[in-house]
């Protein structure tokens, strides 16, 4: 018997091990992400957002599945803002992936941010 190996994406015997080994590269950005602080602070932005999509709320629907705290401003491209209120925003996945690589919008979220936090 045969399966697929998820490390090497070869096929092996059941019984065989695979000799590679995965090597996973840790980044700076991943290790500013995987801190009590930045889980802390997701929650609270969260809880600050009514545990409420930003831009479905501002397009009149209220969306509560599926939220992710965005920063506006990437954390590769500026880490000091991290945990700035005035950086994150509180978003359902798709609005997430929307947003995720357009600049564009950057003002509208930034504005959302700033409305949020001066309530």
């Amino acid at each position: 018997m045969y399966r697929s190996c998820s490390k090497c994406g070869k096929i092996h015997g059941y019984n065989e091990p695979c000799t590679i080994k995965r090597v996973y590269k840790k980044t700076n950005e991943s290790e500013l992400r995987n801190t009590y602080a930045w889980h802390s602070k997701a929650v609270e932005i969260k809880e600050k957002s009514k545990y409420l999509c930003s831009l479905c709320l501002e397009e009149g629907r209220a969306t509560y599945d599926g939220l992710e705290v965005h920063h506006i401003d990437k954390v590769a491209d500026k880490p000091e803002r991290l945990l700035d209120n005035y950086n994150l925003i509180c978003l359902c996945s798709r609005h997430h992936e929307e947003v995720e690589d357009n600049d564009s919008i950057k003002d509208r979220l930034f504005k959302l941010a700033r409305d949020r936090e001066d309530a």
